[in-house]
């Protein structure tokens, strides 16, 4: 049996959450809109706090030197050989450095969107509220 490729699992995840999510929103009764813009408020938030997380991603390739250390130094000190090599481990350290920053742009992306969505979520919801005031009230 082979093993579905991961980023195909998690499309195919995303499309469903897609369709799940339309159906969700337009099955739901009118008077129950706010409450669920002030859920999907929530959701934005704990989004922002992800993105946050992301944005934050060091840029810099990890200490070589230590970190080869740490890695060889019971080995080293037993007389056995390294279960990987030296340019395996930079390479890594190289290519993680390298993957931070495309991180950090996506991070950034939905940092945007994710304010976005809250910041129209808040002007719907209270223009929802509005509705149902009195004429006379402000």
């Amino acid at each position: 049996m082979e093993l579905v490729d991961p980023i195909v699992f998690r499309l195919t995840i995303f499309v469903l959450a897609i369709f799940v999510g339309y159906f969700v929103v337009w099955g739901v009764t009118p008077a129950l809109h706010t409450p669920l813009m002030a859920v999907t408020n929530a959701i934005s938030s704990v989004i922002v706090v992800g993105a946050l997380i992301a944005v934050a991603v060091s840029t810099r390739a990890p200490e070589k030197i230590g970190f080869l250390s740490v890695v060889s130094s019971a080995d080293v000190a037993a007389g056995r050989p390294l279960p990987i090599s030296v340019e395996t481990i930079h390479n890594t350290l190289d290519q993680m450095a390298a993957h931070a920053w495309t991180s950090k742009i996506l991070g950034f992306f939905a940092l945007i969107l994710a304010c976005v969505n809250i910041f129209g979520g808040f002007l719907v919801t209270s223009r929802m509220l509005a509705m149902y005031k009195k004429k006379g009230a402000k």
